[in-house]
């Protein structure tokens, strides 16, 4: 059964509706802090006992840059040994919290504030922790040459690992921590487990030549 409406008249009764609803609100964007409901977020980063000290040296490095660009609060709870974050009403972004939760947790690990302070400023860093255990299952004097290996003589292996991958590498006893890009971890990391695995430093300078220089190549 076909309709008897003419289209001028669907048209007209088109225009009538859309001429009779409210005109659209317009809201503000929200605030940073009332983006959860205006709660405050917190953070808690543990200390562990060998960066106690470390900590207190350099406390007013870590606390310049969290509290004055990235306005979050920062203070030490010395009952429960940890460093407490939460977000204020002037934080001009709610992400700011867990970076500077990485910053704390990155000094924590080992790294140089100065090294550390890049996750506050640039987004596509990442902190990637593995063990030697974690490669290859070493025990007493191969476990001691594999971490001598890792770090050469004078650490020259280490820094040449992380001056080609532009990464840094902190080596605690037989944890190893990496700082620095997706792919950048990714060539380092492989750097290393071929020296935890038995490769001499020299194939691996040569392998890490030729891989870097790809790397160059493609960005």
């Amino acid at each position: 059964m076909q309709s008897t409406e003419s289209p001028a008249s669907m048209e007209v009764e088109a225009a009538g509706t859309a001429a009779a609803l409210p005109p659209k609100p317009q809201f503000e964007p929200l605030k940073p802090h009332e983006m959860s409901d205006g709660r405050v977020q917190f953070r808690k980063v543990s200390v562990p006992p060998h960066r106690y000290s470390p900590l207190k040296k350099a406390w007013m490095e870590i606390y310049m840059p969290v509290y004055e660009q990235m306005k979050i609060d920062i203070r030490m709870n010395l009952k429960a040994r940890k460093v407490e974050l939460k977000t204020r009403s002037d934080t001009p972004d709610v992400g700011n919290l867990q970076k500077c939760a990485d910053f704390v947790h990155a000094f924590m690990l080992g790294f140089d504030v100065v090294d550390a302070v890049a996750l506050l400023r640039l987004d596509e860093l990442y902190v990637e922790s593995f063990e030697i255990k974690d490669v290859k299952t070493l025990r007493g004097e191969h476990l001691s040459r594999a971490i001598g290996r890792l770090s050469g003589k004078g650490g020259k292996t280490k820094f040449a690992i992380e001056n080609a991958t532009k990464t840094r590498i902190v080596i605690a006893d037989t944890k190893i921590h990496i700082l620095g890009s997706f792919a950048n971890i990714k060539v380092a990391r492989d750097s290393l487990c071929s020296l935890i695995l038995g490769s001499p430093a020299g194939k691996v300078y040569s392998k890490l030549r030729a891989v870097t220089a790809r790397l160059a190549e493609r960005f």
